[in-house]
């Protein structure tokens, strides 16, 4: 995906390389050592940023790149929301930009193919974790693309020597909970099971959430 921005020289959407760890790794430092949008403290070597991008595209969702004239102004990814199989529809966006690069539309880009791309592979919801209640940037950026404030986690982090929220935001994607992920709606899906109920078994233990 090219598109423009503020800038007069083309920005560049794309899928992240092997080749881009190192800038990925970079963007990602500065934002450890000097925002509060992540409550990370301790800045992961290119081995550890090498890793995490392969885990999501292990399961085949998107880590995409902001490129403009050859040099890599942000990233995005999506990542199941949480590890265990169910949350596997429910995805959580991140995105990083590089100092230069604030300001300029390059996020509201990102989050446009990361939503985009993030449908393409059957997600049904996606969810903004925003460090800091004051991160007005992101929050607005979320907000222009249809997510809406579903709640706030009060003094959450602690970082740089003070007390961080985390608001929490959402959005659906494709046809988000009116139908099932094979298609067929949740109604009709339960129609099914009671007109061919299974035979009964014994009893299990139920894990926890």
């Amino acid at each position: 995906m090219t598109t423009t921005t503020s800038s007069s020289s083309p920005l560049l959407i794309r899928p992240s390389l092997e080749g881009d760890i190192a800038a990925i790794q970079q963007i990602y430092e500065h934002a450890v050592l000097h925002g509060t949008g992540t409550f990370e403290t301790d800045v992961p070597d290119r081995a550890e940023m090498g890793r995490r991008r392969t885990e999501v595209l292990s399961r085949s969702l998107p880590y995409l790149i902001a490129e403009r004239d050859g040099q890599v102004l942000g990233f995005a990814y999506a990542n199941y929301f949480r590890p265990r199989l169910a949350y596997r529809y429910f995805v959580e966006d991140s995105i990083y930009l590089s100092p230069q690069a604030q300001g300029q539309g390059v996020g509201r880009l990102l989050l446009a193919e990361l939503i985009a791309r993030c449908e393409a592979a059957g997600a049904r919801q996606m969810v903004a974790v925003i460090g800091d209640s004051q991160n007005l940037g992101s929050i607005g950026v979320h907000r222009s693309h249809g997510f809406e404030d579903i709640g706030v986690m009060k003094s959450a982090g602690w970082k740089f020597g003070k007390w961080l929220d985390v608001v929490l935001m959402q959005r659906q994607l494709g046809q988000g909970d009116t139908s099932s992920p094979t298609g067929a709606t949740p109604a009709a899906t339960a129609a099914t099971a009671t007109a061919s109920p299974a035979a009964p078994s014994a009893p299990a233990e139920t894990p926890a959430a």
